[in-house]
């Protein structure tokens, strides 16, 4: 397939979550709303929005078996949402939280859910069946900041968490009468609930903004905000691991990564484009090439104004006059929301301008970076394949884009920087 662009908002997009055959996306446009489009032959259309969060929806997650769709935001809670007849039914979740919420993810089972926050606690929700209720139960120390995000192990019971504490973590989120006892792993035998199972730090004291397992589960990597992915291969319980390989990055850091396969990641954040890292235990890992090319950035035409609401939905007011609408105002905002600014009409100083060490980090004539993505990718998620070998990912960011890359395909154009970002072993 060839890759997509949807401008879904002018806005930043704070979380993005497809449902199983893709046909709809629920996205946050760092509002309280929760907005629901479909997709149509003439393109995305909105079909629901749902408000029932009072604060920035902050993560969203869609259960592909049980269609139910999970969201967390700053107002300290979580709701449940199930698709019945024509409409969305929320559930409250009661995290017993004292700050906001900063990310949530949907267990392999589907049978519980993790929420990060900034109280320093993850809340582990699983149903209760007797009381019609959903239960948190917290994960508290060592944490010490807040925490960022997170990842689930495939056998449904290890939970990995990044905190700005600069560590990343790997804990028991085992539940009596929710899951069976998994089979002993390199991460540990006997997992009672909040095992500390590793904990490991970023090279340079960074806050740790994406955690990720591989596919198997016998992997950890981590990105942090002093441009580093971090690679963990545990030996076992109370042993040290076999490798840590640290991979100190040439350009801006990443904030969200995802396990392509075994043996390759994708890694984006403030560069605005998907890398690509291939590695193994034995050679190490190093930055393979981008997903996004200059050229092909560079002649796609621009994506069209956001979709339009399907017929029944009010329309949105039509924007004011006042400060927030001039001509000076939305100059200030356009460079702030799209990373851009005004670039002279004519003269030697209407030369690209580089911004950043990987290829495609310049600005065009028009204003516009040499990238798909014209502003930071937050989320980096699966679109199609299976989480051992994933075809297809798709991206949002703070420009409001709704993008999607293959991950066989990529440019090379940046071989010459290559050589030198490679990992060094540290175990």
């Amino acid at each position: 397939m060839v890759n997509q662009v949807h401008q879904l908002s002018y806005s930043p997009l704070t979380a993005h979550a497809f449902n199983a055959d893709r046909s709809r996306v629920a996205v946050s446009p760092n509002t309280n709303e929760i907005l629901i489009y479909a997709m149509t032959p003439s393109g995305w259309v909105l079909e629901h929005t749902l408000v029932e969060h009072d604060k920035v929806v902050t993560g969203l997650d869609w259960a592909p078996r049980t269609n139910r769709l999970v969201s967390c935001s700053q107002d300290r809670n979580a709701y449940v949402w199930t698709f019945t007849g024509s409409t969305w039914k929320p559930t409250l979740v009661l995290l017993r939280l004292q700050r906001g919420a900063t990310a949530v993810r949907w267990s392999p089972n589907e049978d519980k859910f993790a929420v990060a926050s900034s109280a320093r606690i993850v809340s582990v929700c699983s149903f209760e069946e007797d009381n019609d209720w959903w239960v948190a139960k917290h994960i508290k120390r060592p944490l010490r900041s807040t925490v960022s995000s997170l990842d689930w192990h495939p056998n449904n019971v290890l939970l990995a968490t990044g905190s700005a504490d600069f560590h990343a973590r790997v804990f028991s989120a085992y539940i009596k009468g929710v899951d069976a006892k998994p089979p002993p792993s390199v991460w540990g035998e006997r997992l009672p609930f909040g095992t500390v199972c590793g904990e490991y730090t970023t090279p340079a004291a960074g806050w740790v903004h994406g955690v990720a397992f591989s596919p198997s589960g016998n992997a950890l990597a981590f990105v942090g905000h002093d441009a580093s992915l971090t690679v963990v291969y545990p030996s076992g319980p109370d042993a040290p691991p076999h490798a840590v390989h640290v991979v100190r990055l040439p350009s801006l850091p990443y904030v969200a990564l995802l396990f392509v396969n075994e043996n390759a990641l994708v890694a984006a954040g403030h560069d605005c484009q998907p890398m690509v890292f291939e590695g193994s235990l034995e050679q190490g890992w190093h930055l393979a090439r981008s997903l996004d090319t200059a050229g092909t950035a560079a002649s796609k035409p621009k994506p069209p104004p956001p979709p339009p609401k399907a017929p029944g939905l009010a329309a949105s007011a039509a924007p004011g006059v006042g400060r927030l609408n001039n001509e000076a105002f939305a100059r200030f905002r356009q460079a702030d929301s799209r990373g851009t600014a005004a670039v002279p009409a004519s003269g030697a100083d209407n030369a690209p301008q580089s911004f950043g060490a990987v290829a495609g980090a310049s600005i065009a004539d028009d204003g516009e970076l040499h990238t798909t993505h014209q502003n930071t990718i937050t989320n980096v998620r699966l679109y199609a394949g299976t989480p051992s070998q994933v075809d297809v990912i798709s991206t949002s960011g703070v420009d409001g884009r709704l993008c999607t890359f293959e991950t066989a395909k990529g440019s090379t154009a940046i071989a010459p920087i290559l050589r030198g970002v490679a990992s060094m072993r540290l175990a």
